[in-house]
């Protein structure tokens, strides 16, 4: 396998490969097929996506695939943004359609018209809505699994609400949301406010999560964005306030894709391979009997796999006979599964489990009366490491500048702005680093490192 820091796109490559997350040989490109491994890790993705939704009271929803061209193009600016990515269905069988059909790149178009209908006074405020499907984007650049694909799996929450106060509220109940899902991802990330030229079409400001890679890259893995008034105008979603009078909806919406797994790939995994973070782990605890003829292996393992499955474990004993037990301890580790139980003639006769944890070194030894205990203390032991080593990779990877010439190196960088589109092309231009915005989780002021003037910390890297 590739050496991580060496070769990180090879290494991202392979581990894909040869972890069976997903089979790229699709015959159509840019769509890739979810395989069972990969797909049990964005299913656990999901679920916790669906409880803070819930704890939060977004409702669960799902739309069509089709938008008809007349929906997409009520909101001009908001087609611009999409308009060289969209697929168009223009056929049925033999017959050329009355109306073209695009598949949904984005869903404003699909949702809104619909509110429109469902909401009529402020009684039926705020009207809060998530969906997880898949879009559809003709992506020009080279496709990576997970990370930049023509279709791909896609969560993304609508909000309707009585003002724009109530709006900005929204907006901070998606950073908690955030907040509590990171702490099952354990990703290393900063907020920031896109520049006015890299914001969502229609939107009047975006926030993007901005996850640090450890090629000193960033990936966008979660947006935020204030509509205020710009869709509801568009669509006529208005409502009846308390004196009767027709006021248009503010909005907010808020979109996560299969990029969250692609960054925890990148991230967590080293040159073994894989690192599942606690929650995402397909199998959290595998099970390698050694065999022997002087012990029942067979019947000790089942018995501990029983146990933690009763205790909500996801657990799993690799029973296969054709492999040596130290091919299997390879496997597992490049499986990122984050806790193995060897079990051999001297723990079965003992009475013991011997525990390895995939984000550390060494082994622990445990009595099989210890065993629901010592498995969730293993369990959260390697979620605490991949939160350090996570924080690890933002103070190796992110650096502050006070020259543009700083900017060269290979690393993100925080350097003050003064806001103005010509000094960020400078920096661009100099450094080959694109600006992500205006800080929000890492705030402060100064002079900006390109005209002196007074700015505002912010970020600048290279894109994913």
């Amino acid at each position: 396998m590739q050496a991580k820091k060496k070769d990180f796109s090879e290494w991202y490559n392979e581990i894909l490969e040869s972890a069976e997350l997903s089979d790229k040989r699709y015959p159509v490109k840019g769509m890739n097929i979810w395989l069972p491994y990969g797909l049990k890790a964005m299913n656990l993705i999901d679920a916790a996506t669906r409880r803070y939704n819930e704890e939060f009271g977004i409702d669960e929803v799902s739309f069509p695939v089709l938008i008809t061209r007349n929906q997409l193009e009520v909101e001009f600016e908001h087609l611009k943004g999409f308009e060289g990515q969209l697929y168009w269905v223009t056929r049925a069988g033999k017959d050329q359609l009355d109306v073209e059909l695009a598949l949904r790149p984005t869903s404003e178009a699909a949702i809104y018209p619909m509110f429109s209908l469902w909401i009529r006074n402020h009684a039926d405020l705020p009207k809060k809505v998530f969906q997880i499907c898949s879009v559809y984007r003709y992506e020009t650049k080279h496709t990576r699994s997970f990370l930049r694909m023509r279709e791909f799996r896609f969560y993304e929450a609508h909000t309707a609400h009585v003002n724009y106060e109530d709006a900005e509220k929204q907006i901070r109940d998606y950073m908690g949301i955030w907040k509590k899902l990171n702490e099952i991802f354990l990703i290393p990330n900063v907020i920031n406010r896109r520049p006015d030229w890299d914001k969502f079409p229609g939107a009047q400001y975006s926030l993007a999560v901005d996850s640090i890679m450890p090629d000193g890259r960033t990936l966008q893995v979660a947006t935020m964005h204030q509509y205020g008034e710009n869709f509801s105008r568009t669509y006529d979603i208005k409502y009846s306030d308390e004196n009767g009078e027709q006021r248009y909806v503010s909005q907010t919406t808020y979109g996560m894709s299969e990029r969250l797994l692609g960054g925890m790939i990148g991230i967590h995994g080293d040159d073994k391979g894989l690192i599942f973070p606690p929650e995402i782990a397909p199998i959290q605890v595998i099970i390698v009997p050694i065999p022997s003829e002087k012990a029942d292996i067979s019947g000790f393992s089942a018995r501990i796999n029983e146990r933690l499955k009763a205790a909500g474990i996801r657990s799993s004993v690799d029973t296969r006979d054709n492999y040596t037990p130290g091919w299997k301890y390879n496997y597992w580790e490049m499986k990122g599964v984050p806790v193995r139980i060897e079990v051999g003639e001297r723990e079965v006769n003992e009475g013991r489990i011997t525990v390895i944890i995939r984000s550390s070194k060494g082994r622990k030894t445990f009595t099989l009366a210890e065993l629901e205990t010592a498995i969730h203390h293993s369990i959260s032991e390697h979620g605490r490491k991949l939160f350090e080593n996570s924080e690890a990779v933002i103070r190796e990877n992110v650096k502050e500048a006070t020259t543009v010439e700083e900017m060269k190196q290979p690393f993100t960088f925080f350097a003050y702005w003064c806001g103005r589109r010509e000094c960020s092309d400078e920096i661009e231009r100099v450094a080959e680093k694109s600006c992500l915005g205006v800080s929000v989780s890492h705030p402060g002021k100064g002079k900006c490192i390109v005209c002196g003037a007074d700015g505002e910390r912010s970020m600048f890297s290279r894109t994913y």
